[in-house]
């Protein structure tokens, strides 16, 4: 934990609610440690992240990602697409966007056509097991902040989410 501390300045009350299962803050904090080293681009992780916690309806990591995008300068349109589940006006970045829908939907049973849409777009196999591997990560996450209603923290709160209207 002292390294989210380090990372934020503070400790987040969905870590602090989280810590309450080390094993799973253990698992999270591993997972996603894991995920930042894959071969995906920090924005493409970023993408994929806000997909799943906007599917997942998860305020926290809504607001957390938004935040991270914003300071990586990521354009308002993006940020504001993803917010709101549309389709992305980059090609690649949606494909990443509709391949981690299609994941979470069919439970990875992707089919022919879905794999080779992300395929065609540039982005490998590996890629696609990567994909998997967030997708994992922050269910675990999205999972948990909604189970403990895991707080907003106040800096966080100029990017806050209702969800998508």
């Amino acid at each position: 934990m002292t390294a989210i501390e380090g990372k934020f300045g503070f400790l987040p009350a969905p870590v602090a609610l989280m810590s309450e299962s080390p094993e799973l803050l253990q698992a999270f904090t591993r997972s996603n440690a894991l995920f930042e080293r894959s071969t995906l681009t920090e924005l493409e992780r970023e993408v994929l992240v806000l997909t799943i916690a906007t599917r997942n309806a998860c305020h926290v990591c809504v607001a957390l990602h938004t935040a991270s995008l914003t300071r990586a300068a990521a354009p308002a349109e993006l940020v504001a697409a993803l917010r709101a589940r549309q389709p992305l006006t980059d090609p690649r970045l949606d494909a990443i966007r509709v391949f981690t829908l299609a994941v979470l939907d069919t439970a990875g049973g992707v089919d022919e056509e879905q794999m080779r849409a992300f395929l065609e777009r540039g982005f490998t196999r590996r890629n696609a097991l990567e994909v998997v591997l967030g997708v994992g990560t922050y269910t675990l996450s999205t999972f948990a902040n909604r189970m403990t209603e895991a707080p907003l923290d106040p800096p966080f709160a100029p990017f806050a989410w209702e969800g998508a209207a």
